[in-house]
């Protein structure tokens, strides 16, 4: 009979925390680079011009920068679109921008789902007509599947179908802005201000920041006051600075910018 070769018993059987399980890979969420850099968590405060040009100067440094969308309606507010004429320099400005703070608060970054109007004039005029006619009709069934709009239909219907008489739409009440959060402009509002102060002492006050260039009283009501400056970065170091400024050891004034 051959010969048999018997297992090795000398060495001990492994237990269960010296198997190697065999390592699983992660699946890594896959990327889709664009032109085109979507931008959040911009100060709302901001005038969307300036926040524009601001926007404008600082991606420049990258590269050509075709376009910068950003809206002030409700939908859009605190969002930006800036648009490269290719996919490595708006990846490169992401990387190196991303985090950033921008008028006080980090700018969230990432890659736009689909290319901008400007990106496709400038790489694809010819398919600019067919871009514009899917991102509209996009837009169309996107508005068409609002849960709001999709409610409204069926109380419609409901209404039609029992004959009831339309509700008329409540018309919503004029809601006047905090003045805490009114956007920046040259001239500041001034209130809870001692009655006993003097615009004397007003403008050795607020002359402690450049470009001061008038203060005035109101004199059927005293606790309150304007400052204006030559320019509006002036006026929002000096609003900054002296909001709540207890002006005479005790009161502390209220600053903020002026309604328009």
């Amino acid at each position: 009979m051959a010969d048999v070769a018997m297992p090795d018993t000398s060495a001990p059987a492994p237990v269960s925390g010296d198997i190697e399980m065999p390592e699983v890979p992660t699946a890594v969420p896959e990327v889709h680079e664009s032109e085109t850099l979507y931008i959040q968590n911009l100060n709302e405060k901001i005038k969307i011009a300036v926040m524009k040009q601001t926007l404008k100067n600082l991606f420049k440094l990258y590269g050509p920068v075709l376009d910068v969308v950003a809206h002030a309606n409700l939908r859009m507010r605190g969002q930006a679109f800036v648009s490269f004429d290719d996919k490595e320099t708006a990846a490169k400005a992401m990387r190196e921008v991303k985090g950033l703070p921008l008028y006080q608060k980090p700018m969230q970054i990432t890659f736009a789902r689909t290319r901008s109007d400007a990106v496709i004039a400038q790489l694809d005029s010819a398919e600019l007509d067919k871009h514009k006619a899917v991102r509209l009709e996009h837009k169309r069934r996107q508005r068409f599947q609002n849960p709001h709009a999709v409610k409204l239909r069926a109380k419609r219907k409901a209404e039609k179908v029992e004959g009831a008489a339309p509700v008329p739409a409540t018309k919503r009440p004029n809601v006047l802005m905090p003045d805490e959060y009114l956007p920046p402009n040259k001239i500041l509002f001034l209130q809870n201000l001692p009655e006993s102060v003097t615009k004397e002492q007003l403008n050795q006050l607020f002359s402690q920041y450049p470009n001061l260039h008038e203060v005035r009283l109101v004199p059927v009501k005293k606790d309150i006051a304007f400052v204006e400056y030559v320019d509006e970065a002036s006026a929002t170091a000096a609003k900054e600075a002296l909001h709540n400024h207890r002006i005479d050891g005790e009161t502390k004034i209220k600053v903020t910018f002026a309604r328009k």
